[in-house]
Parts: structure tokens; sequence; C-alpha cells
């Protein structure tokens, strides 16, 4: 078994160029407290994307709303209902669970947070950040991939529904939508490792200490 701090894990990462040495060792994420990731962005930024891979990394059971409504013909109401459902089932486990659907607005995203909290988890908001003509093309190209069309004009509405996390909605953890996987994961990781203890600048109690051994990450 070895222990590391945030600090020294960060550095094996900067030191290997990417984060896949570090994540390699991981299985599982286990905190102290349980949390619930929420992705966040405009359509096309590349949250989907990003909560599919960190959920495959960690094995962590992730709630995909755009699969429920296929399975539920797009019908919202039955999928609401449904993705409520099974996020109440999945928080009886104490897993982090990572959440990618319905969070374009304030409203949706304090819903969720709320949930969350009455189930005893933290939630923390992943804010994928792109350009809107970057996402506008992803988004349009990918809904042509599987045979829907989505103009131009369609998007833009659609885009008009989106406000912006403010200082209100903490914690929230910013990534870049044009960035690799791994820079996202490290930025994630790093807000999920940190003390939430007070302490000075640089001292220990700012890092908070990581047991790693075999394939299962432990941060207390």
């Amino acid at each position: 078994m070895v222990s590391l701090s945030i600090r020294g894990i960060l550095r094996q990462i900067t030191i290997h160029g990417h984060i896949f040495g570090i994540l390699s060792y991981m299985k599982s994420l286990s905190l102290s407290q349980p949390h619930l990731l929420i992705t966040v962005g405009i359509p096309g930024s590349g949250k989907s994307t990003f909560a599919e891979k960190f959920a495959a990394t960690f094995n962590a059971p992730f709630v995909d709303y755009s699969q429920i409504m296929e399975i539920a013909g797009q019908n919202t109401n039955v999928s609401d209902a449904y993705a409520g459902y099974l996020l109440k089932e999945l928080f009886k486990t104490g897993h982090t669970i990572i959440f990618d659907g319905p969070t374009a607005t304030r409203a949706e995203r304090s819903a969720l947070k709320d949930l969350a909290a009455t189930a005893g988890y933290k939630s923390l908001f992943i804010w994928t950040q792109t350009d809107k003509e970057t996402a506008k093309a992803r988004f349009i190209k990918e809904h042509r991939k599987s045979g829907r069309i989505v103009t131009g004009s369609q998007y833009d509405a659609l885009l008009k529904e989106f406000s912006p996390p403010n200082a209100k909605e903490h914690p929230t953890v910013v990534v870049s939508g044009k960035h690799t996987y791994a820079t996202q994961a490290k930025a994630v990781l790093k807000n999920l490792t940190a003390s939430r203890r007070p302490g000075k600048p640089g001292s220990s109690r700012d890092h908070a200490s990581i047991t790693v051994h075999k394939r299962n990450i432990t941060t207390r």
C-alpha cells in the first residue's frame, strides 16, 4: 500500500505528461462522503463524452438521461420519473454517481442538488465550457450521424434555454470541452480530493490523504 498526497499525485501526472499513468491504478472512486457529479454545459460542449469516460474510468454508476429517453420513446415525463427513481435507488449504494441529463437551468440543477442532499450526498457541478460555434458544429454533426437532423435555428433555440452556473452554485469545477479527457479528469480529481478543512495555504490540510492500493483509491 502506498500513501500519497494529492500534491504528490499531481506531480506524478505532470511528470508523466498525462493522467493515465495514475488512473491505470484506479478501479473505483471511494470518497469519505459520496458525491453526485452533475455535468453542466451547452449542447455539444462535450459534457456527455466526459461523463461517460469518467464513469468508465472509475466503474461509477452513470445515469445517462439520453439513454433513458431512448428507452422511454422520447417521453420526457416518463424519463424524468424514471431518472428520479433510478437516482434514489443508486443513492442507497453509497457510491459516487455521475449524472448527465437536464441541467440547463438553475432550477434543474438546484433540484438535483437538493435530492442528493436528502440522501447524504455532496454535489459537484462539472461545467464543460466550449465556444458556441464549436459546440454547435459538434451537436449538429452527432445528430446527423444518428439520423436526426438539427438545424442551426433549432440549436440556437436550445442554447437560449441554458443558464450558466452562478457564484451561488457551488462547488463547481470548470473544464474545457476542447481539452483532452486526461486534463479534464485531472481538474475534477483535484477538486474531489481537495481538503474541505480550514488550514493555512500550503499546509497538509490543503491536501487530502490518498491511499492507493491495487486498483482502489480512497480519499479521506
